[in-house]
């Protein structure tokens, strides 16, 4: 966690995550990129044919942008902590993932409200969406954390063995964030299997690991969601994680995506990572 990519619109939501992602730079001698995306119409940023006269306004927003910027690293939480303050005429979802790949972040730190019915469904939003494609970890948060020290890290898996390799990240990051990692398969009426069945693919799924440092839980529930959120409450999890497809168009719209569910329906933290 060397390079840290924290997307913000100066809301509270995007300063909690700047604070999570404040806490693991100093932990891992890391550096922030706080990147702000100025989503201007095109012809505030690309004046030609329209007149020049639109030069000023956008400037007006790049003045306001970098006036934000100063107030923030102003913060008693970033001292000592090298910053990079970015700010890119471009839309949110297309400028984050290429700055990330750009800065070679290892770790996306985003703020989330949450959404429900149509929002949730037509909408989105750019966390769901960077969730969705990220090809690093993306680290969501919701909620003010004074102290980022994870105990209990709930990985929930399906045990695909093509998706080991999703577990070898899970327990990277375990290992480094210093947590206790439960492998969690939760098993639903619509693809019931006898605990003993599941057991066992779940074992099978983990063997390729050579850590030890996990535990398997198979839990029943009407939904792999809410059995995810039943389990961590259970176990009083400081963090959830999983792994994301990056599903689009309308495979993504009749299928959903869990991860997505997570991050807006979660209290916890949640740590998404591409499969």
């Amino acid at each position: 966690m060397r390079n840290i990519l924290v997307p913000t619109d100066f809301s509270d939501q995007a300063e909690k995550a700047l604070k999570v992602a404040a806490q693991l730079a100093r932990k891992f001698d890391g550096e922030i990129f706080l990147l702000h995306m100025l989503e201007l119409p095109l012809q505030l940023i690309d004046p030609i044919g329209s007149g020049s006269q639109n030069i000023p306004e956008a400037i007006f927003f790049m003045k306001l942008a970098h006036q934000r910027f100063a107030k923030i690293m102003r913060e008693p939480y970033l001292k000592g902590i090298k910053v990079h303050e970015t700010v890119e005429f471009h839309r949110a979802f297309d400028g984050i993932m290429e700055i990330s790949k750009e800065k070679k972040c290892d770790l996306i730190v985003m703020g989330s409200h949450g959404a429900s019915g149509f929002q949730e469904m037509f909408i989105g939003s750019n966390t769901e969406k960077v969730v969705r494609h990220s090809e690093v970890p993306v680290l969501v948060i919701k909620n003010e954390i004074s102290e980022f020290s994870i105990k209990n890290f709930v990985f929930a898996t399906d045990a695909n063995h093509n998706q080991k390799h999703v577990l070898a990240k899970a327990i990277q990051f375990t290992n480094k964030i210093n947590a206790h990692l439960h492998l969690l398969f939760v098993n639903t009426p619509n693809d019931f299997m006898t605990s003993e069945e599941a057991n066992k693919k779940l074992e099978e799924f983990a063997s390729s690991s050579n850590s030890k440092n996990y535990k398997l839980h198979i839990y029943n529930d009407i939904s792999v969601e809410k059995g995810i959120l039943n389990f961590a409450q259970k176990i009083e999890a400081g963090l959830l994680g999983i792994g994301t497809h990056g599903r689009k168009g309308i495979a993504h719209f009749f299928n959903g995506s869990i991860s997505e569910d997570l991050v807006n329906h979660a209290n916890r933290p949640v740590v998404t990572f591409k499969i």
